[in-house]
């Protein structure tokens, strides 16, 4: 086994520790600064307040305090974007894997021209500015009454989202022999059938992956909800905006800051359980059968 140069892993460890560093610190940061008062986590005098909690202990008695998510989840309802969002990310998901699978098993097994075509006009529709595309879908929902609903947006951000899936699954089905397929079909099976129980087993990788970046995608999205969801039925992201556009009321930014850590920590745990599937599929997507 090749040995390196104790200078060189030194100089390894020590990157890859700063690079640690830096990428989890401003997050540990806004999760430690949840538990403080305003006048602590965004001192001017010292950010040394921040770490003892002087000014959260004058106003509550203790060096950390729940008001800033008592604040946000109670008073200001933030568990009701959590369920919007809930209900968009799923359903975005859903209907996004099972249109994609399914048009991109068929764009991958077509030999016609045209599967070319689609996926290129796809790629296109995909590079287009989300905001662009919302506008033009604003005077129609206007005038049919369906703007403001949850529906509406899981639609357009389906609409937006299907370019990527059957990209990413097309990708994945050209990665499984043809072999496969044809044997299903001589020993008897439906195309359908083939599909459904010879192709998706094996393909279970790549619809994780694929289905991860589609939830992150309505996880994520603002330009979109906000544009086209009304005050009562936000999700989670316009709703932090709405906090930081209130931060000149006394507290409100620890509002967004409680709501920010609250809608941060589930993506940690979503990433550290599906790591493995998510490495098994992004490299069964990029080894071609």
């Amino acid at each position: 086994m090749y040995n390196r140069p104790l200078t060189l892993r030194l100089l390894t460890t020590g990157f890859l520790a700063i690079w640690l560093l830096a990428a989890i610190f401003p997050f540990a940061w806004t999760v430690w600064g949840s538990f403080k008062v305003e006048a602590d986590f965004f001192s001017r005098q010292s950010w040394w307040f921040a770490i003892e909690g002087t000014r959260t202990q004058l106003q509550t008695g203790s060096a950390f305090t729940l008001g800033g998510y008592e604040g946000a989840w109670i008073q200001n309802e933030f568990w009701r974007p959590v369920i919007n969002t809930l209900i968009v990310t799923l359903s975005v998901t859903f209907i996004s894997l099972f249109v994609g699978t399914l048009g991109g098993y068929a764009l991958a097994r077509s030999g016609h021209r045209y599967a070319f075509w689609i996926l290129i006009a796809a790629l296109l529709f995909r590079a287009m500015p989300h905001i662009t595309l919302v506008s033009g879908y604003l005077l129609p929902f206007f005038q049919l009454n369906i703007w403001g609903v949850l529906p509406t947006t899981i639609i357009v951000l389906v609409a937006i989202n299907q370019p990527f899936t059957l990209w990413m699954l097309h990708s994945f089905f050209l990665s499984i022999p043809r072999d496969l397929d044809e044997s299903a079909l001589v020993d008897g099976c439906t195309r359908f059938q083939a599909f459904r129980m010879v192709i998706m087993p094996v393909m279970w990788p790549g619809v994780i992956t694929t289905g991860l970046f589609s939830f992150l995608l309505g996880y994520n999205d603002f330009a979109v909800t906000s544009m086209l969801l009304s005050q009562d039925n936000q999700t989670m992201i316009p709703k932090i905006g709405s906090f930081l556009g209130s931060i000149q009321d006394e507290g409100k930014v620890m509002y967004a800051v409680a709501a920010v850590v609250s809608a941060t920590v589930p993506l940690f745990i979503l990433v550290l359980f599906f790591q493995r599937q998510i490495v098994s599929g992004l490299t069964a997507g990029a080894v071609k059968g």
